[in-house]
C-alpha cells in the first residue's frame, strides 16, 4: 500500500528569531548632561588654572613684558587653548581684577544697605586686612598701581568695576548717617578717597619697604578709624622727637643774643 504522504517539514526558524534579544544600550543621549557637566567642570579648572599662571608670571615680570607663551606653559597648555578663554593679555587681566577683587567688594555691598557707615567702615577694613593683604589679591592691586600709568585701558576697567563701585557704597552710607555722628560726613562724602587712603599706602608701602620696615596696617588701620571718627590722636612729648633738644637750645640761644 502507498504510505500517506507525510505532513511537510515547516520551515526551518531562522536566525534572526533564534538569537535572543540583547538589552539595549543607553543611547549618548542618556550621558549628555553628565558629560556637560563633567565636560564644565573641565573648563572651568583650565580657566582657573590659567588665570593663576597669569598673576605668577605678571608678578615675575611685569604685564608689560609677560608673554602669552609663559601663561600657557605655566598652565600646562598650548598657547592656542588659552585664546579660546582669552582674546588678548588685557582681556585675561581683566578677569584676574574681576574674579579676584570684585567678591571682597560684593561682600561689602552686601551689607552696605544694613549697617551705619562707622560699622561699613570698620567691617571694610578687615575684609581688606583678612582677604587682601597677604594674598594674591594684594598682588593683583600692586600689579594695577604698577602697570595702570603704562595701560590707562585697564586703570580705566579697573575704576569701573571696582573704585566707583566702592565711592557709591561710601557715598550712599554716608547719606543714611544718623544725626550727632562724630564721623565728618560732609567732608567725607565729599573725599570718600580718604576712607580707602590707608589701603593703598599700606601696598605700596608693602612693595617698596615691606622687606625693611614692615608696616602694622591693622595698627594704622584703627588709628585712621579714630581720626575719621574725631578722635584725637595723643601727642608726640618734645623729647621723643628727633632733634627736639637740639631745636629748643638753638631757640634759647637766639632769645639770648
Amino acid at each position: 500500500m502507498p504510505s500517506k504522504p507525510g505532513r511537510k517539514p515547516g520551515p526551518a526558524p531562522s536566525a534572526k528569531r533564534m538569537r535572543k534579544p540583547v538589552p539595549r544600550a543607553r543611547t549618548s543621549a542618556a550621558h549628555a548632561p553628565a558629560r556637560r557637566r563633567a565636560d564644565a567642570a573641565s573648563a572651568d579648572a583650565r580657566r582657573e588654572a590659567i588665570l593663576a599662571a597669569a598673576l605668577d608670571v605678571f608678578s615675575r615680570r611685569g604685564f608689560a613684558t609677560a608673554r602669552l607663551d609663559d601663561v600657557a606653559a605655566k598652565a600646562g597648555i598650548a598657547k592656542g587653548t588659552l585664546y579660546l578663554y582669552f582674546k588678548s593679555k588685557e582681556a585675561l587681566f581683566e578677569e584676574l581684577i574681576r574674579s579676584r577683587v570684585t567678591p571682597v567688594l560684593d561682600n561689602i555691598e552686601h551689607i552696605a544697605g544694613t549697617v551705619p557707615p562707622d560699622v561699613l567702615i570698620a567691617r571694610f577694613f578687615e575684609l581688606f586686612r583678612t582677604e587682601v593683604l597677604g594674598t594674591e589679591r594684594q598682588l593683583v592691586l600692586q600689579l594695577l598701581i604698577s602697570e595702570g600709568p603704562h595701560f590707562p585701558a585697564i586703570a580705566e576697567f579697573y575704576y569701573r568695576e571696582v573704585v566707583s563701585r566702592g565711592l557709591e557704597l561710601i557715598r550712599g552710607a554716608l547719606r543714611r548717617t544718623a544725626p550727632g555722628s562724630e564721623l565728618p560726613v560732609e567732608t567725607l562724602e565729599r573725599f570718600p578717597q580718604l576712607i580707602v587712603a590707608p589701603l593703598i599706602v599700606s601696598i605700596v608701602w608693602d612693595r617698596l619697604f615691606g622687606r625693611i620696615d614692615p608696616l602694622d596696617v591693622e595698627g594704622m588701620l584703627a588709628a585712621h578709624a579714630r581720626i575719621l571718627a574725631g578722635v584725637p590722636i595723643p601727642k608726640l612729648a618734645k623729647a621723643s622727637m628727633p632733634g627736639s633738644e637740639r631745636a629748643s637750645e638753638s631757640k634759647g640761644h637766639q632769645k639770648h643774643e
